[in-house]
């Protein structure tokens, strides 16, 4: 898979409410209660496994969840990363 560039990262990152951490893309959701965020979670981890693609996520502060998303096998972001970005996106 191949990398993107930062002006290709920047034009995905413009109209999105992800945003970007070193060759990461990060958000982070709040929710009204704690079975809501593992909801998402789960959720998270079904479109997950379907793209072979996985973010790390941070289930913090009870009621708040955070997921960091990048390419570990081709060293950055690529178009994957920001598929699952869009899927994910419509979940919450």
């Amino acid at each position: 898979m191949e990398l993107l560039s930062d002006e290709q990262i920047a034009e995905r990152l413009s109209d999105s409410e992800w945003a970007r951490e070193d060759d990461e893309i990060v958000r982070e959701w709040k929710f009204e209660n704690f079975g809501r965020a593992m909801e998402f979670v789960n959720a998270v981890a079904e479109v997950a496994e379907g793209a072979n693609h996985h973010p790390d996520i941070l289930l913090h502060g009870w009621n708040k969840v955070r997921l960091s998303v990048t390419n570990h096998s081709a060293g950055g972001l690529t178009e994957a990363d920001f598929r699952l970005a869009g899927a994910v996106d419509g979940l919450a």
